[in-house]
C-alpha cells in the first residue's frame, strides 16, 4: 500500500514539474513574442517617421510643419521666411537683361563656349594701311588683332572679353550687312572701323616671357569668348565703344543723329579714380581758337565770349555759344581736337585753357570703366549687360555666305 501511494505522489510530482515546464516555456514565448511585437512596431513607427520627413522638408533641412513665422519691422513688407530654390542647368548663352544705370548684375553665368560655332570658318579681308596690302585671317584672328589694338593688355581679363565680344559684335554687324571698305577688303586696319594689329606686329610688339603670358591672356580672353555677340531683338548691335567717361556715357543721338535704344546715358563712376586720361588741358591763342572755329569779321574782332546753352544727358556740353556763334559740343571737340565734349576753360590775356573730362565720344562702353567693373568682381556679361541697355549675350547665329581670299 505504502509503495502504491509513493508512485502515486511521484507520479503527481512529475505532472507538477511538466506543467512547470509548460508554463515556464509558454511565459517565455510570451516575451518572446510581446517584444519582437515591440520590435516591429518601433521599427514601423521610424520607418514612417523617416518617411514623412523626406515628404515634407524644405531645402535648407527646414521640416514643413515647424516653418517659423516671418518677423518683419513697421517698415518692410511681410516675406516668406523659407524660399523655395529650383536648380536648372546654365543655359548654352546666358540672356542677360539690362541694368539700370549705377546698378550691376550678380549674378551672371560663366559663358559656355560650344565646340563648334557658325563663325569658326568666316573670315576677313583687312586692308593694312601702312603696308598697302590686305590680309586674309580667321575671324577670331582678327577679334584678336582688335583686342590687342583697343584695349591695354594689362586691364583685368573680364574686361578684356568684354571688349572682345564688342569687337566680334562690330565685325559680325559689318559682314552681315555686306558693308566693305573696297573690292577687295572688309575693314581697314584703323579707328575708322577698328584698330588692328597683324601677326607680325603682334609677334614684334613684346618680348620674351611678357610676349607668352601677353598673348596668352589675349588667346584666352577670346577662346572664352568665341563666336559670342551683342544683340538686341536677335540683331547685332553697333557695339560702339570709347576709352574713358566723365562718369557718365551718352545717348547715341547726343553724338549722333541716330537713337540707338541699347545706347543709353548710364552712370560709369569707375573712370574718374582709375583712368590716367580722365582730366587733360589743352591751350590755345585767341587766334587759333578763331581759325579753328572758322569765325571771322564780327565773331572774331569781338573780346572773347564763351558762354554753354545746353548740356547732355550724359554732362557733356550739347550747344555752346562762341562770341555769338553757335556750335555744338561735338563740333567744337573735332574742330579744336579736345579729348571730350565736356570741357571748362579759363580766358587769359591771349590764351585759352580747355579743361576736358574723359577721353573720346562717350557712347556706349568706357574701357576704363569696364576694367574698374572688373577690379570689382564682375563677369564681362555684367560689364556689357550695364553699358548696353537690354541687349543679349548670345552666340551668333547667321552670316552672309561669301567666298574670300
Amino acid at each position: 500500500m505504502a509503495a502504491g501511494k509513493l508512485a502515486r505522489i511521484g507520479l503527481s510530482l512529475r505532472r507538477s514539474k511538466d506543467w512547470w515546464i509548460v508554463f515556464g516555456i509558454g511565459v517565455l514565448l510570451g516575451f518572446t513574442i510581446f517584444g519582437m511585437r515591440g520590435m516591429i512596431m518601433a521599427s514601423s513607427s521610424a520607418a514612417i517617421e523617416r518617411g514623412m520627413s523626406a515628404e515634407i522638408r524644405l531645402p535648407g533641412g527646414i521640416p514643413e510643419s515647424v516653418e517659423p513665422v516671418a518677423r518683419t519691422s513697421h517698415n518692410e513688407k511681410p516675406r516668406p521666411a523659407v524660399q523655395q530654390v529650383e536648380e536648372a542647368p546654365l543655359p548654352s548663352a546666358p540672356a542677360a537683361q539690362p541694368v539700370p544705370a549705377g546698378e550691376t548684375k550678380t549674378d551672371s553665368a560663366e559663358l559656355a563656349v560650344p565646340a563648334k560655332g557658325v563663325l569658326d570658318h568666316q573670315r576677313v579681308r583687312v586692308y593694312l594701311t601702312n603696308r598697302k596690302k590686305v590680309e586674309s585671317v580667321p575671324l577670331e584672328t582678327y577679334v584678336t588683332g582688335v583686342l590687342a589694338a583697343e584695349m591695354p593688355v594689362d586691364f583685368e581679363l573680364e574686361a578684356l572679353k568684354a571688349q572682345a565680344i564688342a569687337a566680334r559684335t562690330y565685325i559680325v554687324k559689318r559682314l552681315s550687312s555686306g558693308e566693305t571698305a573696297s573690292e577687295r577688303a572688309d575693314v581697314l586696319d584703323t579707328v575708322q572701323h577698328q584698330a588692328y594689329l597683324s601677326k607680325d606686329e603682334l609677334n614684334k610688339r613684346w618680348k620674351g616671357q611678357e610676349k607668352s603670358a601677353n598673348l596668352a591672356k589675349l588667346k584666352r580672353a577670346i577662346d572664352e569668348t568665341r563666336g559670342f555677340i551683342l544683340t538686341y531683338k536677335g540683331e547685332p548691335i553697333e557695339a560702339a565703344f570709347f576709352s574713358t567717361s566723365n562718369g557718365f556715357t551718352e545717348n547715341s543721338e547726343e553724338y549722333w543723329t541716330q537713337s540707338l535704344p541699347y545706347l543709353r546715358s548710364v552712370a560709369s563712376p569707375w573712370d574718374e579714380a582709375i583712368s590716367p586720361r580722365y582730366e587733360a588741358e589743352t591751350s590755345f591763342s585767341k587766334k587759333e581758337l578763331l581759325r579753328a572755329l572758322g569765325l571771322t569779321g564780327k565773331a572774331a574782332g569781338s573780346k572773347l565770349s564763351i558762354k554753354v546753352t545746353q548740356r547732355t544727358e550724359g554732362n557733356r556740353i550739347k550747344e555752346v555759344v562762341v562770341n555769338g556763334q553757335s556750335f555744338s559740343g561735338r563740333e567744337v571737340r573735332e574742330k579744336l581736337g579736345l579729348a571730350s565734349s565736356h570741357f571748362s576753360w579759363k580766358i587769359k590775356e591771349d590764351e585759352i585753357v580747355f579743361v576736358t573730362y574723359g577721353l573720346g565720344h562717350g557712347v556706349g562702353m568706357s574701357q576704363w570703366g569696364a576694367n574698374g567693373m572688373a577690379q570689382e568682381g564682375k563677369l564681362a556679361t555684367e560689364i556689357l549687360m550695364h553699358y548696353y541697355t537690354g541687349t543679349k549675350v548670345e552666340q551668333a547665329s547667321k552670316l552672309p555666305i561669301r567666298t574670300t581670299s
